[in-house]
This record gives C-alpha cells, sequence and structure tokens, in this order.
C-alpha cells in the first residue's frame, strides 16, 4: 500500500465521465468566445430538455500554467503515460501548492484498469480518479470515441520537476513498465508552457442525477501569446454506472453528438489538447486548426 492518504482507491470501475470537444483556436480572440459557445450549447441542451444550471460568475476567467514533462523522445507519451503540472494564478500571481498529475490513458478498458497509478513515496494527499474520456470521432462530426484515463492528483511544488526518469520511477512504480533508461532526463515538453483561460459556466443536467459539470477553456502558448486550441467539456460523476438511468446516459449521448454538429464551425476534430503541446498532427503556433 502506498504511503500516501489516498482519498480515491485504486479501481477497476468508472466513477467519472468527461465528455470533450476541442474548438478551433480563431474563435478565441475575446471573452465574447465563451458567451458565444455557451449560446451554441443552450440551444442544443434544449432539443433534448437537457436542463441548463448557470453559475452565478459563470464567466469569471480562472487562469491556470499548465506544464508537461517527458524524456527527450517522448518515452512517456509513447507508452500512454502523462505528466502534467498546472498552477493556478488569481490576479498575476499563482495560488497554493501547483496540482501534479500523473496519468495513463489508453483506448482499452483492461490496460487502463490494470495500471496502479498510485504514488509511493510518503507525505500528502493523493487523489486516485478512473474515468471515461468522450471525445469526436477523428474524421466525422456526429460521433463518440473512449478513452480510459487512471488518474492520480498530487500537490506538488514545481521546483524539482525537471529530474531524471528513475526518480519519477521511484516515486510512481508504474513508470518502470515504460523500459526507458532510467538516467534519462525528463523535461520541459517543447520547452513550451500553456497558459489556460477557463471558465466554469456551470452544470448540464440529464435527468436521474447525472449531471455534468461544464467547463469551456482556451489554451495559449506563453512563449507566443498565442491561442492553439479551445476547449468544451462537461464531466460526470456517479459512484456505480449500474445507478445511471439509461434514458439519462443516452440524452448526455445524444446531446454531446448533436452539439457537435450544431457547432461544427467551431469544432477541431483528430486531436487533443495534449496531443498539441506535444506538437502531434497539428501546429500549436498555428492561430486555426489544420
Amino acid at each position: 500500500m502506498s504511503k500516501h492518504e489516498i482519498e480515491n482507491t485504486p479501481q477497476d470501475r468508472i466513477q467519472y465521465r468527461e465528455y470533450k470537444i476541442i474548438l478551433q483556436a480563431q474563435h478565441f480572440t475575446s471573452p465574447q468566445a465563451f458567451v458565444d459557445f455557451w449560446s451554441i450549447v443552450r440551444a442544443t441542451a434544449k432539443k433534448f430538455d437537457v436542463k441548463v444550471k448557470e453559475a452565478e460568475n459563470a464567466f469569471e476567467s480562472n487562469v491556470r500554467e499548465v506544464l508537461f514533462y517527458d524524456t527527450e523522445d517522448f518515452a512517456l507519451y509513447k507508452n500512454h503515460f502523462i505528466l502534467r503540472l498546472r498552477t493556478h494564478y488569481k490576479g498575476g500571481w499563482p495560488q497554493g501548492i501547483p496540482e501534479l498529475t500523473f496519468k495513463f490513458r489508453h483506448p482499452d478498458f483492461k490496460e487502463a484498469a490494470a495500471v496502479d497509478v498510485r504514488p509511493a513515496t510518503s507525505g500528502g494527499i493523493a487523489k486516485i480518479k478512473f474515468k471515461e474520456e468522450l471525445l469526436p470521432l477523428r474524421e466525422t462530426l456526429g460521433g463518440a470515441r473512449s478513452i480510459f484515463s487512471h488518474n492520480c492528483v498530487l500537490a506538488k511544488p514545481r521546483e524539482g520537476l525537471e529530474v531524471a526518469v528513475k526518480d519519477l520511477a521511484g516515486a510512481f512504480p508504474a513508470i518502470h513498465q515504460v523500459g526507458a533508461d532510467h538516467e534519462t532526463p525528463l523535461r520541459l515538453v517543447n520547452d513550451m508552457a500553456v497558459e489556460e483561460v477557463q471558465v466554469d459556466v456551470g452544470e448540464l443536467h440529464f435527468g436521474g442525477g447525472f449531471n455534468g459539470k461544464t467547463t469551456i477553456a482556451v489554451w495559449r502558448t506563453r512563449k507566443y501569446e498565442r491561442a492553439f486550441c479551445g476547449e468544451f467539456a462537461f464531466q460526470c460523476r456517479f459512484d456505480s454506472e449500474d445507478e445511471i438511468h439509461k434514458s439519462s446516459l443516452k440524452r448526455a449521448e445524444n446531446f454531446y453528438k448533436t452539439l457537435q454538429l450544431d457547432a461544427h464551425e467551431w469544432v477541431s476534430l483528430g486531436t487533443t489538447k495534449t496531443a498539441l503541446v506535444y506538437q502531434l498532427g497539428q501546429s500549436p503556433h498555428a492561430t486555426r486548426s489544420e
């Protein structure tokens, strides 16, 4: 067992389902973009009788710095691991201790469920999440594909992350399966710091207690001060999939697929935010999707 206090135990059952749509960067030239996309969401929700609960400060911007670490040849990413550090900012200043996320992400449920992402080192609180992330189909609007993500979230100071694989393996034993030379250093991926501006717009209610916390965000490169993608997402938490009403699940699925069509001028297919940071498939310096 880990010496950490585990808030969520490692598990082979999903307790989160997150629906994501990557959005084209050129729309995000001002805060009005969040309002404009939200109006499309509300219109689609009305078609399926999805109740919208808008937050009191729905369009108040939350700013975070997002950093990814890997070896020079992306050994972690090639083996389905992601190491990310996220720092909240308020009034231009970092708030609290940064949040370190270590995750294993795979399209096969059994592969993802089998990986134990618990930390081995002592101290702090570890939050373990196992969730299904839904994305549009790679080449066609109006569909969905799944990626299963086993996550461990820790509070971690920013200093000392540019270390070697052996140090990461000491903290997270699951890294031993990567097979990389343990002396290989970890570095900031593509020397790229991301500025994330996000609004927590509220909740979508699909019935039967199946509700999704909803966000809209834009990711920008700090180096170039340029947006390279946006994202719309809603995440539903549940204790057991058996308790979700089939009608609620179907309503969420139909809403998600139809929103892609209703917002077709916004949607960017075939990528994820992380893939763009790794510069795989599309350039993060482009102002619109390719």
